[in-house]
């Protein structure tokens, strides 16, 4: 009996250890909070210049931008958490790990640059040294704990749609042309993201603007139009503008079917596949 009680009592020991340990070493780090960025909204942003450019303006580089687009935009997010525990002083696990991912897509992003170097002429990158001060703004915003404001957000939009005016003047478009392609997407992110943010608020219950959004799209739509008007983008765009327009007209009115953030996000990522379908369809078939 003696021998049962002092074995029990060495188990509680030991699991109190174990414990006590596991206590010690602090909560587990969800890598996934570290390689990727946690707003889902962010890959739209990415992707709708970045696949709209290379179907419309397809050359021996366009896989090369698509590289050097992504490795950017991955680095982001575990650059944002290593710079924000450096400023801070911290030296954690997770710093570490943030800057082996870092170092990681810098890969990526660097053999995107080379390939961009080898098969492209150098005039085609002179949009990314347009937008680098941009991304710079955004970096710091990202440092400082301030990624979530509306500047930075914008800016870094206007970054990645730099990435269909790359694609296109590596496939031999003028500068026009190439310019007025980022514009299209240009012209659709910013007051889309102007929207969800208010539509977000509007939906908790929080203090919301009508006004900006919907000058926003206002202009978007007019600039559209005038892009078409000098033949720099299809006509078949300016439908979609104008769904855009009436879906946040009536999205942050009190009209509106109640939505959770997903439902919002979800209809988004629809939202642009209409306006990169709307430029490739209208490319290929001149309307």
């Amino acid at each position: 009996m003696q021998k049962v009680i002092t074995a029990l009592s060495r188990n509680r020991v030991t699991g109190n250890t174990v414990r006590a340990t596991s206590a010690a070493k602090g909560p587990s780090i969800k890598l996934r909070r570290i390689a990727l960025p946690t707003e889902h909204g962010s890959w739209g942003i990415l992707l709708e210049p970045l696949i709209g450019g290379i179907v419309v303006a397809f050359s021996t580089a366009a896989p090369f931008v698509a590289l050097f687009f992504v490795g950017a935009f991955l680095m982001r997010q575990p650059l944002k958490i290593f710079l924000a525990d450096t400023k801070a002083g911290r030296k954690r696990e997770q710093t570490n790990i943030a800057l082996k991912f870092v170092l990681g897509y810098g890969v990526v992003f660097f053999i995107g640059l080379v390939g961009m170097l080898m098969t492209a002429r150098l005039y085609s990158l002179v949009p990314l040294l347009l937008v680098a001060p941009l991304a710079a703004v955004q970096i710091g915003y990202d440092a400082a704990g301030k990624s979530r404001r509306v500047l930075p957000e914008l800016l870094g939009a206007i970054a990645l749609s730099s990435s269909a005016s790359v694609t296109a003047l590596a496939a031999g478009w003028s500068y026009l042309a190439a310019g007025a392609l980022s514009a299209i997407f240009v012209l659709r992110l910013i007051p889309s993201m102007l929207y969800v943010r208010e539509r977000l608020l509007l939906e908790k219950g929080k203090k919301y603007s009508y006004l900006l959004p919907s000058a926003a799209h206002v202009a978007g739509l007019a600039g559209i139009v005038a892009l078409i008007l000098y033949g720099l983008a299809p006509r078949l765009t300016l439908p979609v503008f104008v769904v855009l327009l009436t879906r946040e007209l009536s999205g942050l009115s009190r009209f509106r079917q109640k939505l959770r953030a997903t439902q919002i996000g979800v209809l988004e990522v629809i939202y642009g596949v209409l306006v990169v379908l709307s430029v490739v369809v209208g490319h290929y078939t001149n309307l």
